[in-house]
């Protein structure tokens, strides 16, 4: 059993069915072994982006069910994936921290590009800094979530993509903002 502040190698090993010579031979550095985790979470997401159906749902369900698989690709190992988390939140560790905000801004990147969202400029700006928030208060809920099936997470993810909907519908320029290329798409991006 590993400590809140330690994240063990081998439970690591044992979650991801390889051996600890195996992640020394491919992880240099323990960062390397966390990226290529949640590069697994992903690359989920970005499975589920390319379903043809997806770009006939709404942009609020279209996040929804891209921010739930990249969760879901997580769920097995909840425990080691929180594990990881607090080792990269030790006081002290920038140098760990810094490339921990840009793998956020990466993965957000990707949900957006999965989501088939479309802003420019300022739009841009605050649809980013929503989604990132979105995602960042999901994934803080689903790390201390024992409900099955973490339906408290997606409890509030739902609440949290509702608002951003109602915020986009209310603020000019997000009303008639293209989510898809196509002449009547109306919806606004959270």
């Amino acid at each position: 059993e590993a400590g809140e502040a330690g994240l063990q190698d081998r439970l690591v090993a044992a979650a991801g069915g390889i051996t600890l010579d195996d992640i020394r031979r491919y992880f240099r550095e323990k960062d390397e072994l966390v990226d290529a985790w949640f590069d697994r979470a992903d690359a989920a997401m970005l499975r589920l982006a390319a379903e043809p159906e997806m770009s006939e749902l709404s942009v609020r369900e279209r996040l929804r069910r891209l921010m739930l698989a990249w969760l879901d690709a997580l769920e097995p190992h909840h425990r080691v994936t929180r594990q990881m988390i607090l080792a990269k939140c030790e006081p002290g560790h920038i140098h760990i921290q810094i490339p921990a905000l840009m793998r956020i801004s990466r993965t957000v990147q990707w949900m957006r590009e999965g989501a088939l969202l479309q802003d420019a400029s300022l739009r841009r700006a605050i649809a980013e800094i929503v989604s990132t928030s979105i995602y960042l208060a999901t994934f803080v809920c689903w790390l201390s979530d024992d409900t099955p099936g973490s339906q408290r997470a997606a409890r509030l993810l739902d609440r949290l993509l509702a608002a951003a909907e109602r915020a986009a519908l209310a603020l000019p320029g997000f009303a008639t903002a293209k989510a898809v290329p196509s002449h009547d798409d109306t919806e606004p991006s959270p």
